[in-house]
């Protein structure tokens, strides 16, 4: 039994974790805003603390530090619907046990509750001393998906842990493992970015190991290598699912040892490094046919984080398209995106990814000659015949995003758009299992998964004929 504040501005929240919390034996108190909460620890101390980020008055980030000083380690959990990388990573730094982006399952976020009050380490790590400053390559995402990508990186970024990161082509591993290094302890060392596979099988261990003088034919001096090289800071190697076999032996030894040993060298160099690794290639197939050991694997993947592709995050296609349109700008300081152009990048399938929708509004901030890009200003889609195999979930969303976008832009049908969307889809789905079942609504029930009366009502409400 523990002690839990809410602090939280939201009664529909609090109200939750109160009849949960208080079923399980805690006792909980609540309050709506920073200043209060801070007055109420003054009476009794809690055992935990839920805080939101956007509060009346002084917001959460900012209470964390009054919250510590006056509660030392006692488990602050930050709740929040605006995330971002930065707002997650400011959250662990100022010393929060978890980060938990809104919506989220009250049971869910009970769970993280529990581990924190059964004596969890709650010691807030050290940190650098500020965040570096944005700039137009820092990651960007309201999905609940980039929100946890956020939460990942703001959990792992201190520690030296090595990290895989995974993800199709153009979904920005890059700048993850960009991210990774900014807000680590190593933010002040070097960032070295090695691309596996432009590097021949010739020439890649003299880069990462180096090599001493006469190692081979052209090695007239002792050069580093990379990992030497990034003293007290990162490598990333980027598609680490192409480098061969008997090179995989020796990174594996070297990340376990902290060590390497040159080209023609007998003897291990210290050297104090960071393994970032990302790939496109599923590394856990070329496990089991023997093209990637999997010793070094589960050594690269002690954290992993999958980049999911831009089409089941379509949420995020606007946000990433104004950034994009402020960077393309070319002195328009009012270049805008047309509803249907916006509609347009949003039913898209976007194959390539982030990439290709930065690279199609860059095509297309260059060819519209006024302030408002129009859908023929768009370039076609990179693969526009790839459309035609894409999953049948996968163009469903992206039939949903577009209607969604649309919906959303009358702010007057606010409060039904759950119904309307209903409305929309539902008497089809019903109309069309009936047909495939021949009419019967009992076995149209068990494909729906729904109670025959259920089926029966939702028939009539929808005006569906069947016997």
């Amino acid at each position: 039994m523990s002690h839990v504040l809410i602090v939280d501005d939201e009664p529909s929240i609090c109200w939750g974790f109160r009849e949960l919390l208080t079923d399980e034996g805690h006792q909980v108190s609540v309050a709506p805003s920073a200043e209060e909460a801070l007055a109420r620890i003054e009476e009794e101390a809690p055992d935990a603390v839920m805080l939101d980020v956007r509060l009346p008055g002084m917001d959460g980030l900012t209470a964390i530090k009054h919250l510590r000083d006056r509660l030392g380690h006692v488990p602050i959990i930050v709740m929040t619907a605006f995330g971002s990388l930065d707002i997650a990573v400011r959250a662990v730094e100022a010393g929060a046990f978890d980060y938990l982006p809104k919506p989220f399952e009250l049971e869910d976020a009970i769970q993280v509750l529990l581990r924190a009050t059964e004596g969890a380490n709650t010691e807030p790590a050290t940190q650098p001393d500020s965040l570096a400053e944005d700039n137009e390559d820092l990651l960007i995402g309201k999905s609940p998906v980039m929100q946890n990508i956020f939460k990942q990186i703001a959990l792992v970024a201190p520690r030296d842990t090595p990290v895989l990161i995974t993800g199709e082509s153009g979904t920005g591993k890059d700048l993850v493992a960009t991210a990774i290094h900014r807000h680590s302890r190593r933010a002040n060392g070097p960032f070295l970015p090695v691309c596996v596979p432009a590097l021949s099988s010739n020439v890649i261990e003299s880069e990462l190991f180096g090599h001493v003088r006469g190692a081979f034919t052209g090695a007239e001096t002792d050069r580093k290598g990379l990992l030497e090289i990034a003293d007290a800071g990162t490598v990333f190697l980027d598609e680490i699912g192409d480098i061969h076999l008997p090179l995989q032996v020796k990174l594996l030894r070297a990340i376990e040892r902290r060590e390497v040993t040159p080209v023609g060298d007998a003897s291990p160099h210290a050297a104090n490094f960071r393994i970032v690794a990302a790939t496109n290639r599923p590394l856990q197939k070329m496990v089991s046919s023997g093209e990637f050991r999997e010793d070094l694997f589960y050594r690269l993947s002690v954290f992993h984080i999958e980049i999911p592709p831009l089409r089941q995050r379509t949420t995020d296609i606007p946000l990433l398209a104004e950034s994009f349109l402020r960077k393309f700008s070319n002195g328009l300081p009012n270049l805008r995106l047309s509803e249907e152009t916006m509609r347009e990048l949003c039913a898209r399938p976007w194959h390539g990814n982030v990439r290709e929708l930065r690279n199609a509004l860059e095509h297309a901030s260059i060819v519209a000659r006024s302030e408002t890009i129009a859908p023929e200003h768009l370039p076609p889609p990179a693969n526009p015949t790839h459309a035609e195999t894409m999953s049948t979930d996968d163009r469903l969303r992206g039939l949903m995003a577009a209607w969604l976008t649309d919906q959303m832009e009358n702010e007057s049908d606010e409060g039904d758009l759950y119904e309307r969307f209903l409305n929309l889809v539902e008497p089809p789905l019903l109309a069309e299992v009936i047909a495939r079942c021949s009419q019967n609504r009992s076995h149209a029930a068990r494909w729906l998964g729904m109670h025959r009366t259920t089926l029966r009502q939702k028939l009539s409400q929808h005006r569906i004929e069947a016997p």
